[in-house]
């Protein structure tokens, strides 16, 4: 069916593309004003020369009679654009050629990849931390262990061993922050408030050289957060802000809100509608480069590896404001400074959060411990034997096992005696997990005490544990820690040592 020509006109001059006629040599017949806008070109005639090289090949497909389809990267306005494009040979000769702005698709489809390889990142940083945990563990356990028993010559090493396994325990903190897998306690508090606390102690860390500048909008609005990662979150854009002003400038930190009323795309994420509380960080330094500012969240991303910087800073805040239900945006321009804008979301009802009165404590229910006996179930065999050793040292009979099923083993042989005095066991190990072995331990010796130990930071999976009356204890750990979570899981006959 032909289409009426006045059908064909409003077709051809209201689609969307860019569409033109072309004569067999490439020679612009009539287009339309979209056509104009994308390609820079008049109806005067098509300049394939100002195209990339590759889209020349379209006129050769033009006179070859065969159609073809690309995308090319043009740069119009300082701003780069990708387009596409597509000729249709027609019957007679010439063809119909579409210019398609595909820019704001291409850039999703860039953010979504950056995304998922952040994400991707973040769950191998998380079993990395793991595993260190472990090392960790063993290496603060060993060196308080030596230290314990040296001589006062002998203890500067063993310092400095522990020192050097505290920094790098911070540093897992870093990766589990970013890779949101670190226990948040989270609790309504007055954003105002809590920035105004932060901020006061901010001035000397910025030096003399920097003015500090804080708005906050009234009347304030509270969130729900974790009020020590929020200064962190601070103090980490302030340093970032202090280096980059180098001899100084002026940090603004204000906060405001915001309300959302359609989804929108941040940074390849999508933010939700709803009222949120802004909280932003402004810079006068010298702006960050537009081909460096797609990968500052990624950690151990630096442009300052010479200075001493590790590429943590960023991702740990913009891991913190994500696991706290928030988002974060950056506008910056090379010479033009840079700000950081968080938005958290907005709780109007709850009541601000206020340390509760502390009541005397109330003596514990004492336990019948008719048991000395603890198993000690952990596939990490330094952590094991050192555990094993200090807490024998401690007056425990200690029956240590690698795995869940080795330990039931154990208990079906009747090597544990009558009853145990509380299981000690990982959470994560091959073939069933912490929490298993202890519901399956419970089931012949109903309210047995239980700790189990991490290195996955993970707040859900405290939660869950507690809601068991079972401890947990995340790792890196030292020896102590572990004789006091002792202490507060058993009855007050436990050995005095404990």
């Amino acid at each position: 069916m032909k289409l009426p020509r006045e059908v064909a006109e409003t077709l051809f001059h209201d689609d969307a593309d860019g569409v033109a006629l072309l004569d067999p040599t490439g020679r612009v017949l009539r287009a339309n004003a979209q056509f104009s806008n994308l390609a820079g070109v008049t109806q005067g005639g098509l300049a394939w020369a100002a195209l990339p090289a590759k889209a020349s090949s379209l006129l050769g497909a033009l006179r070859g009679g065969r159609a073809e389809r690309l995308a090319v990267a043009v740069a119009a306005a300082g701003r780069r654009r990708v387009l596409r494009l597509s000729v249709l040979p027609v019957p007679g000769g010439g063809g119909l050629l579409r210019v398609a702005d595909h820019t704001h698709e291409q850039e999703l489809e860039e953010q979504l990849g950056q995304s998922q390889r952040l994400q991707a990142v973040g769950e191998l940083a998380g079993g990395i931390a793991h595993d260190f945990n472990n090392l960790l563990t063993a290496i603060l356990g060993a060196a308080d262990d030596l230290r314990a028993r040296a001589r006062p010559d002998d203890t500067a090493d063993l310092d400095m061993v522990r020192k050097s396994a505290e920094r790098g325990a911070d540093l897992v903190r870093h990766l589990l922050a970013f890779s949101r897998q670190q226990t948040l306690q989270p609790r309504v508090v007055s954003l105002n408030d809590s920035v105004q606390e932060t901020a006061s102690l901010l001035q000397r860390l910025l030096g003399a050289g920097t003015t500090l500048d804080v708005q906050l909008e009234e009347p304030g609005r509270q969130v729900r957060i974790d009020p020590t990662q929020l200064s962190q979150v601070l103090t980490n854009l302030a340093v970032n802000a202090r280096n980059a002003m180098g001899k100084g400038g002026r940090l603004t930190i204000s906060t405001g809100h915001q309300l959302i009323l359609q989804p929108e795309q941040r940074r390849g994420e999508t933010v939700p509608p709803g009222r949120y509380v802004r909280l932003s960080v402004a810079d006068t330094g010298s702006g960050i480069p537009p081909e460096v500012l797609p990968r500052i969240f990624e950690p151990f991303f630096t442009t300052r590896r010479d200075s001493g910087g590790t590429g943590l800073g960023l991702s740990t805040v913009h891991g913190i404001v994500r696991q706290s239900g928030g988002y974060m945006d950056v506008h910056s321009a090379p010479g033009q400074g840079t700000r950081f804008d968080i938005l958290l979301p907005r709780y109007e009802d709850a009541a601000v959060w206020q340390a509760p009165a502390t009541p005397a404590p109330a003596p514990a229910p004492a336990r019948k411990q008719v048991s000395r006996t603890l198993l000690l179930v952990d596939d990490d065999a330094p952590i094991r034997a050192l555990a094993e050793r200090v807490l024998t040292r401690a007056g425990w009979n200690i029956v240590a096992a690698t795995s869940a099923e080795d330990a039931l083993e154990l208990v079906e042989l009747g090597e544990l005696g009558p009853a145990l005095a509380c299981v000690i066991s990982d959470v994560v190990m091959p073939g069933l997990d912490g929490p298993s072995l202890v519901r399956t331990l419970r089931q012949q010796q109903p309210g047995l005490p239980a700790i189990l130990m991490s290195g996955y930071a993970d707040a859900m999976l405290r939660q869950a544990l507690q809601a068991e009356d079972i401890l947990y204890l995340g790792k890196p750990f030292a020896m102590a820690d572990l004789k006091s979570a002792l202490g507060k899981m058993l009855a007050d006959d436990r050995p005095d040592a404990a």
